[in-house]
């Protein structure tokens, strides 16, 4: 569902007399705007009948949507049922609280990632990929790696001052750090779609503390993890010097890894 601008008449004034093109505070909207429908879908662990129904419609209730109509139900094996609820919420969004993690570092053309590299390494950047534990989708690690790239973006193996091992799927963390160090990596990017029981962030954390284990201090390279449930800002409790999340190019890796490479240059002298 879309946003659009609420039309509670409880809203502050102050939100009142604000330009309505962009305004502070918003609400949901499905059919009419400021009517604050929502649509959401959820599992329960219960056979398909009118009782699990009733289930559904109860814990539309209790999470704030009211009226509720259930629109979709269907068994899930003998043992579950998957919904679909469409209703009304009356919560607010406020615009004002929404923090945004901005990017640091400006986007930079192939071209210019290669000159970088080429005049502050003197040397080829070295990256090592992998996905880890028992992960097996190596679509997003295999888009930011191989040649063919993503969105319209090559890869890291088409820049001419990168070199790029990529390792596949289901890597052992201490297989990973082995050939991190064999290859000299400067750069080690990890990426996790299975999320089940926070598989993603028990294995990044995983993997940062045998890598620091492994390195001196200081010496440990680049630690970069990427996937489509990793929470934004979470990098710092996760031990990786960064996190990508869903829709990250090529480009963007390439050129978050030059903006890195200087800041260590400079922290050196």
């Amino acid at each position: 569902m879309s946003t659009a601008v609420s039309g509670n008449g409880n809203a502050p004034a102050e939100a009142t007399t604000r330009d309505t093109q962009a305004p502070d505070l918003i609400r949901p909207y499905g059919d009419t705007t400021g009517d604050g429908m929502v649509q959401v879908s959820f599992t329960l662990p219960i056979p398909h009948d009118k009782r699990a129904e009733g289930a559904a419609l109860q814990l539309a209730k209790k999470m704030g949507i009211e009226p509720a109509l259930l629109v979709h139900a269907k068994a899930m094996g003998p043992d579950f049922t998957f919904f679909v609820v469409y209703g009304s919420v009356n919560h607010l969004v406020d615009l004002r609280e929404v923090k945004v993690v901005e990017r640091e570092y400006p986007l930079l053309s192939a071209k210019e990632v290669n000159a970088a590299i080429k005049s502050r390494l003197r040397r080829k950047l070295v990256v090592v990929g992998a996905c880890i534990g028992t992960d097996a989708h190596t679509v997003g690690i295999d888009a930011i790696l191989n040649i063919k790239g993503f969105a319209g973006e090559k890869g890291l193996e088409y820049y001419r001052e990168i070199k790029v091992v990529n390792l596949g799927a289901q890597v052992l963390v201490p297989d990973l750090v082995a050939r991190a160090k064999a290859e000299k990596a400067d750069a080690v990017l990890v990426s996790q779609v299975v999320t089940q029981k926070d598989a993603h962030i028990h294995n990044t954390t995983t993997m940062s503390a045998a890598f620091r284990e492994a390195y001196p201090a200081g010496k440990v390279p680049l630690l970069v993890a990427g996937g489509p449930r990793f929470e934004e800002g979470s990098a710092g409790r996760l031990g990786v010097d960064h996190i990508f999340g869903k829709g990250t190019t090529p480009g963007e890796v390439a050129s978050y890894l030059v903006h890195m490479l200087a800041e260590k240059k400079e922290h050196a002298r």
